[in-house]
């Protein structure tokens, strides 16, 4: 998969509050959860849960794997990154139009 790709799939992954609530509690959890455990943290349906643990599978922040009849879930922050990637161009950006302003503004003749 691209890198952008990846960004548009991680992007729409986590517009929903829900879906980056149920990433949130995975990384808490820092370990693999069942998605009956992940279920009891929110006031929606197991199908419902499953649905938005779909789409962060696709964008790669969620791992599944089965153990038995058990469904579990693991958080993979990895393609995080390339959204940290893609801000610094942004940041670099802003950085060095403060900087033009800071030297414009200290650089004027004063009256």
């Amino acid at each position: 998969m691209s890198s952008k790709e990846t960004i548009n799939k991680v992007f729409k992954a986590v517009s929903d509050p829900t879906r980056r609530e149920v990433f949130h509690v995975l990384m808490a959890a820092s370990a693999a959860m069942s998605i009956a455990q992940i279920t009891e943290h929110f006031e929606i349906s197991r199908q419902g849960v499953t649905k938005h643990i779909k789409l962060l599978e696709e964008a790669g922040l969620v791992k599944t794997f089965e153990k038995g009849r058990e469904r579990f879930c693991e958080s993979n922050p990895t393609p995080l990154n390339e959204i940290r990637n893609w801000l610094l161009v942004y940041d670099k950006f802003w950085d060095d139009k403060i900087k033009s302003l800071d030297k414009f503004l200290t650089q004027r003749p004063k009256k």
